[in-house]
């Protein structure tokens, strides 16, 4: 029982040979337009056919009355199954001529895999080797192409702006705990799980042997001398507060002044004096403490016993945590912003770039390089799975639908090869008459 549709159906429908419906993508205005221009060319070869078989008609009914007539029904006849013949090796391409399946017709929707498979192959063979990806990149100027359209600044910020989209699609995917915990291991194998002693022992040591810190300790000194000056009153009591109550104030406070001029005083002295003895002991202080951190086992416990209470501190691991999401807020934001100093720098930056690609014949032969070589390298590992994407594609294609895409980007053209068969069969038909004529009258 037949059903009429209420409403207009937006997909064409197909049946298959098991009478099942399917339904079809709508074809793109590209393949609507093949589409007419096939429908018209098939007309046109039909045409040809009717316009024989008229020809033929009229020429078989009246040759009797005009001999001549009898030529140009050799000439019908040569066109009709020259326009025959051609529209059944075209038909067989895609279908069965008049649905009937004489063998090896219907190739292309009988043999799609095959098909597949072949161009594949044929992608495969032919275009991806290495040697034809290689000439056509070396003559190609991919470096100054490159630099001219980046040098553009309307391109240069386009390419900032899908850059900060990716950045921050991927900045939002990622799981702030997983980033966490990733960063902690990381900070555990490479930074906390090493010994910090003996590397650190060998900086110091060097730095002590090469006279570096002499600059740390002239800042350590003048820090503290400036803080001598301005806390004067820190000193009052100081010491004056541990002596005997017996003793009088006025000696409370010559206490304390004379313990706050010594040190200023000798402040002063280090400050003046390059070969001060408390700069030699300085110096000898971090010579020895260079020397215990890498051999002495008491010291490098220690300072790894240090080093692992303040890791694992709970706010240590909030401070990182702070730290990751401040930093991820920020970046956020500036990803988001088209007039942020981030984007800016990165549009700016690009330019530039752009610029150095169209003038730097140097970099443009380094990159260039570059890029062959990765592409090269690209054909050669993959080649296979690339050309798989056509094998892939047309299994997945209905027999139905492939025939449809080939013949509308082939069968246009083929039917110039009906048309132009009904030339050649009528001009053969007459020549083969014409002989015969002749010689056998």
């Amino acid at each position: 029982m037949s059903r009429t549709p209420t409403h207009p159906v937006a997909e064409p429908v197909e049946t298959d040979s098991a009478d099942q419906t399917k339904r079809r993508a709508p074809l793109s205005p590209a393949d609507q337009e093949r589409r007419r221009a096939l429908r018209f060319m098939k007309g046109v070869a039909l045409g040809g056919l009717v316009f024989m078989a008229v020809l033929f008609a009229f020429s078989f009914a009246f040759q009797q009355q005009v001999p001549a007539l009898a030529y140009v029904r050799a000439f019908a006849e040569g066109g009709m199954v020259g326009a025959l013949a051609d529209w059944f090796a075209v038909t067989a391409l895609f279908r069965h001529p008049l649905g009937i399946p004489i063998p090896h017709t219907a190739i292309i929707p009988s043999r799609k895999d095959e098909i597949g498979r072949t161009l594949g192959e044929f992608v495969e063979t032919e275009f991806l080797r290495s040697d034809v990806v290689r000439t056509k990149l070396e003559d190609t100027a991919i470096a100054t192409r490159l630099g001219e359209w980046l040098q553009v600044p309307e391109h240069a910020e386009r390419v900032a702006a899908e850059g900060s989209v990716m950045a921050a699609s991927i900045l939002r995917a990622l799981s702030d705990d997983d980033v966490q915990d990733v960063i902690e291991d990381l900070a555990r194998e490479h930074l906390i799980a090493p010994e910090w002693g003996p590397p650190l022992g060998e900086w110091l040591g060097r730095i002590v042997e090469s006279g570096a810190h002499h600059g740390a300790v002239d800042m350590g000194l003048d820090s503290i001398a400036a803080w001598l000056d301005a806390n004067h009153a820190a000193f009052t009591g100081l010491v004056s507060r541990r002596l005997p109550s017996w003793v009088p104030s006025v000696a409370h406070r010559l206490v304390d002044d004379t313990v706050y001029n010594e040190a200023v005083k000798f402040v002063a002295a280090v400050q003046a004096d390059p070969e001060h003895p408390a700069r030699h002991a300085i110096d000898g202080y971090l010579d020895r403490l260079a020397e215990n951190l890498q051999h002495d086992p008491a010291t490098i416990g220690r300072l790894e016993d240090a080093k692992h209470k303040v890791f694992d501190s709970p706010r240590v691991r909030e401070l990182a945590a702070e730290a990751w999401n401040t930093a991820k807020a920020g970046l956020l934001r500036s990803l988001g912003d088209p007039e942020s100093g981030l984007r800016r720098r990165a549009a700016q930056a690009l330019a530039e770039i752009g610029g150095r690609l169209t003038t730097d014949a140097a970099l443009q032969r380094r990159v260039d390089a570059w890029v062959t070589d990765a592409a090269v390298f690209l054909v050669d590992r993959y080649r296979h799975d690339i050309a798989s994407i056509i094998t892939d594609t047309v299994e997945r294609w209905d027999p139905a639908e492939t025939t449809e895409k080939i013949e509308l980007m082939v069968g246009r053209d083929l039917q110039y090869i009906r048309l132009n068969g009904t030339i050649v069969g009528a001009l053969a038909g007459l020549a083969i008459f014409s002989i015969a004529h002749a010689f056998l009258g």
